[in-house]
């Protein structure tokens, strides 16, 4: 076969309570929906004369590749508060890991394709819709800026899984800085593996922060430091984006700091901060307004499995920990302040810009505005080219007067403040438009694709995809793509497919 991948393995060799070996099984008809050719060249894949039907074949699990090591991951976590303290991949399967381009480790993962010694009661399958909504936002984040797994393939697999309903199935291939996430180290700090644990450990150190030094005493709360910061950067990065991840369990957050398991995430059309889109979450837990919070909590749950790793008595150990979840608290501030600074056009931060924030977004509620238009758009009232502020306003024609009232007092300030601390308004309006997208999956959207693909027309995900793939540019040929939903459009509700 002309399609060869150089896997190393490395998971593989930690203890074996880390994982059970297992094979793909195989589907009846697998058919290539799409292939990240982009994404393979990264990987160093080599794929010179691969037919479709021969990636279909591999990327489905009915073939291995040569030096793949297929095995399912053990890790447990809190699902929505409660402990589970059995989850693992029950419907995913590594096949290992690879040195890219860079240099970088990269994991390369199959989901849906049949059962694992941790699916409990599932089929291990993956209906259609799922994996492409995966594809679509792995994809999306990539493209906004965001860490994140990424989508190397998609198959319809020929056969249908039963969910709510009938419905096409497909196999996902998942590619990750690492699937480590932080409920594999609650599973052995649960069951008191201290061999997995501290093999995990310096895995983890070696794998993705090797910059703290192996010999340092305290490598260990470093390590958790680091794994903290990240998080509150990411999670930062979602909230200036508008995007919901619906299902933040302790076991769908990696220590690497990536955006994983796209399941009923969404991104907001109008602005609530109380927003929440997944089906299964129905006392909002998830909400957009509390995804910094579950963070340090999700952080908290980690720190609790890591605290017999690092220096100390117990109660040194469990300072160590309280001031590195302190300091999440103002890295997730720091960062979010500095990302909002950049929407608004300022270079840097200063005294008064949280709360010039803060109001606007209060008026953004008040007024159900749409948040990545109103971003967007603002940047058209900056610098020489700017445009008549009613003219801007008219966007949002549906707005009470009383908001119009209050946002003309909000752009007053806000242009005064951008005209006194910015040089180059020029430069300031670039600095808008490279963090206010003009395109995001908005939900509809991402509906209309999947709709479309289980009826067996894949031009519509495409299609999609295309016009995400720059969505800091507002090309012509992909306007509509940067409409919000009309009412009869929003779709609120959203559903993760397992």
């Amino acid at each position: 076969m002309s399609l060869s991948m150089s896997f190393v393995n490395v998971y593989a060799t930690l203890p074996e309570s880390c994982f059970e070996r297992v094979q793909p099984t195989p589907v009846k008809k697998p058919r290539m929906i799409r292939f990240n050719f982009k994404l393979a060249d990264e990987l160093g894949i080599c794929y010179d004369g691969a037919t479709a039907e021969e990636l279909a074949a591999l990327f489905s699990g009915n073939q291995l590749f040569e030096d793949a090591d297929p095995l399912a991951m053990a890790y447990c976590g809190h699902q929505f508060g409660h402990l589970n303290p059995q989850l693992g991949d029950g419907r995913a399967i590594l096949l290992g890991d690879l040195i890219d381009q860079t240099g970088n480790r990269r994991d390369v993962q199959l989901k849906g394709c049949g059962r694992t010694p941790f699916s409990r009661n599932g089929d291990g399958r993956s209906p259609l819709g799922a994996a492409l909504r995966e594809y679509i936002m792995c994809e999306a984040m990539h493209a906004l800026g965001v860490p994140t797994t990424r989508g190397l393939a998609v198959v319809n697999s020929g056969e249908y899984v039963m969910r709510q309903q009938r419905e096409p199935g497909a196999v996902f291939t998942r590619v990750a800085a690492s699937h480590i996430r932080v409920g594999t180290f609650q599973h052995f700090a649960l069951r008191d593996d201290k061999v997995a644990l501290h093999a995990l450990v310096e895995h983890v150190l070696a794998r993705h922060y090797p910059e703290i030094d192996p010999a340092a005493e305290d490598r260990c709360v470093q390590l958790f430091q680091l794994i903290c910061r990240r998080q509150a950067e990411l999670i930062a990065r979602w909230m200036l984006l508008g995007f919901i991840h619906g299902v933040m369990n302790t076991d769908n957050m990696t220590v690497s700091g990536e955006t994983i398991d796209y399941g009923p995430c969404a991104f907001m059309d109008a602005y609530r901060a109380s927003t929440v889109f997944s089906a299964i979450d129905e006392s909002g837990r998830y909400a957009y307004c509390n995804q910094p919070a579950v963070g340090q909590w999700n952080l908290a749950r980690l720190a609790e499995a890591l605290l017999t790793c690092f220096p100390g008595d117990e109660k040194t150990a469990a300072q160590y920990a309280a001031d590195a979840l302190n300091d999440y608290t103002v890295q997730y501030q720091q960062a979010w302040e500095r990302g909002m600074a950049a929407k608004l056009g300022f270079s840097d931060v200063r005294d008064g810009d949280e709360v010039r924030s803060e109001k606007l977004l209060h008026l953004l509620e008040q007024g159900r505005l749409d948040y990545t238009l109103f971003f967007r758009y603002l940047s058209d009232l900056v610098g020489e080219a700017a445009c008549d502020r009613d003219r801007f306003l008219a966007r949002f024609n549906h707005t009470a007067p009383t908001v119009l009232q209050a946002l003309h007092v909000w752009l007053d300030d806000w242009q005064q403040q951008l005209a006194s601390r910015e040089r180059d308004l020029h430069v300031a309006r670039e600095r808008m438009q490279a963090v206010n997208p003009a395109i995001i999956p908005r939900n509809h959207r991402v509906a209309a694709a999947i709709s479309a693909a289980e009826a067996g027309d894949y031009s519509v995900f495409v299609s999609l995809l295309n016009a995400l793939a720059e969505p800091y540019k507002a090309h012509t040929q992909y306007e509509a793509y940067q409409q919000a939903p009309t009412p009869r459009e929003q779709v609120l509700r959203t559903f993760c497919g397992t």
